[in-house]
């Protein structure tokens, strides 16, 4: 099957035993889709973002106050909406929430969908 156009995938690895990602450059790209694998232990899905790509960190919110979280399950795709990351250049994703993370049992392999 063709790639869409203007797409690309990047991944995220949280590790076993572990809430936090790797940090993924996502640069003058959005995220538009997560996919959430099968060996994913059920937890929501929060993020860390960046506004300088790496050096600055920050949890993400909305403008209304609220954590950016998605309910995630394993073997799902979620779909997200590009305008809640303008101005993040770098994400690190969270298995759990600021508050409440949950470590992975296994190692998980994100597939993060950007596009331009």
């Amino acid at each position: 099957m063709p790639a869409q156009i203007g797409l690309s995938t990047i991944t995220a690895t949280i590790a076993s035993g572990a809430a936090l990602s790797s940090a993924v450059y996502l640069g003058a790209n959005f995220l538009v889709g997560i996919y959430i694998p099968s060996n994913w232990t059920s937890a929501n899905v929060t993020f860390q973002a960046s506004p300088d790509g790496g050096t600055t960190w920050g949890e993400l919110y909305s403008y209304l106050g609220a954590e950016i979280t998605f309910v995630a399950a394993p073997s799902q795709f979620l779909a997200v909406d590009p305008t809640l990351w303008k101005g993040a250049r770098s994400l690190i994703v969270r298995s759990g929430t600021a508050a409440t993370p949950v470590n992975q049992s296994n190692t998980v392999n994100l597939t993060l969908v950007l596009s331009l």
